[in-house]
């Protein structure tokens, strides 16, 4: 069994190479299901957003005897009984309650209620408001943000690879990463909050950071091709790919491996609720951004260059060259 070092080489001399190109239409049809599949999923289960794009009230119970989140509820519903709640419970000993919006009164009342469920002094439970509006206005720059973000990233990379396929192809890419990390995201049930936006536009810098090193061997490969090559345009592609392939999984590895422990022992083990939400969503983005940059983005700028008439001309030549080497031999 060949060694790392030796598969690394094999894959940068073209010795061993894995048809990220060659069997794209496959690699096509895996990435349609999952984002296909990563839209329906709030159907199912839909995405639950933290208060603060919603707006309501949040009451917090600091250090209570007790955890059970049921008490929380029973005292919300004894106050306002259509209230929807949602109780969970942070830094491992505080109880945090979100409800609908509520007036001066009934927040008053349902503190006490908290209070006396708890065993707790009233200024034990601390409360918060964020009005609708407060809440419309995070969600529009939240949105503005990503539009300005795309936009940014399609002009740089059409001016930095002079060619806006490249670009489309690295936009398309960040598309798909950003679908499917939401679906994942609302599969497991996880609200999205303000830090799990900053999740999301930070996995989509990793993965544009990817897919920019992923294309800038595709334009070193492909231009020093000319017209002396021996390759199809998608050959010279899936080279490049298979010589950052090494480069690419570990970069993934190092980085998702701090994320994940952050995640799975920090979040879910000790109960810093708190990190969940930018965790998980940078966890799971660096490893759909790697996937995206390798079976889509990539596959997908060949496909749009190999119709050019220069291209098809280039591989026409090469490939009769080579029917023509096969019956000499």
């Amino acid at each position: 069994m060949p060694s790392m070092n030796e598969f690394g080489n094999n894959l940068y001399t073209g010795k061993t190479s894995f048809p990220f190109v060659g069997r794209r239409r496959l690699w096509f049809i895996i990435a349609i299901i999952l984002v296909v599949g990563s839209a329906l999923v709030p159907l199912i289960r839909p995405i639950q957003f933290s208060i603060e794009f919603t707006g309501g009230s949040q009451f917090t119970v600091a250090a209570p005897d007790s955890t059970d989140q049921q008490i929380a509820t029973d005292a919300v519903k004894s106050v306002v009984p259509e209230s929807a709640t949602k109780v969970v419970v942070v830094n491992g000993d505080d109880i945090r309650v979100q409800t609908d919006q509520m007036t001066a009164e009934e927040t008053q009342q349902v503190t006490a209620a908290l209070a006396d469920a708890y065993g707790v002094d009233t200024a034990e439970v601390t409360s918060s408001f964020i009005g609708p509006a407060w809440g419309e206005s995070v969600t529009r720059q939240s949105l503005w943000g990503l539009a300005i973000f795309l936009a940014l990233t399609f002009l740089i990379l059409a001016i930095y690879f002079r060619t806006w396929k490249m670009s489309a192809a690295a936009i398309i890419g960040l598309l798909d990463v950003l679908v499917i990390t939401v679906g994942v995201y609302a599969l497991a049930g996880f609200e999205i909050s303000p830090a799990a936006v900053i999740g999301f536009l930070t996995i989509l810098a990793y993965s544009l950071y990817d897919t920019t090193v992923v294309f800038d061997k595709i334009r070193e490969n492909t231009h020093e091709d000319g017209e002396k090559s021996s390759r199809l345009f998608g050959e010279s592609v899936n080279l490049a790919v298979n010589q950052t392939l090494v480069r690419s999984i570990n970069t993934s590895v190092v980085a998702a491996l701090p994320v994940g422990a952050i995640l799975f022992i920090g979040s879910l083990w000790l109960g810093a609720e708190t990190l969940t939400d930018i965790s998980l969503s940078i966890f799971v983005g660096i490893l759909v951004a790697t996937y995206s940059t390798l079976f889509v983005a990539a596959p997908l700028y060949s496909l749009f260059r190999e119709n050019e008439p220069q291209i098809r001309e280039r591989d026409a030549r090469i490939r009769e060259a080579r029917q023509r080497a096969a019956v000499e031999a």
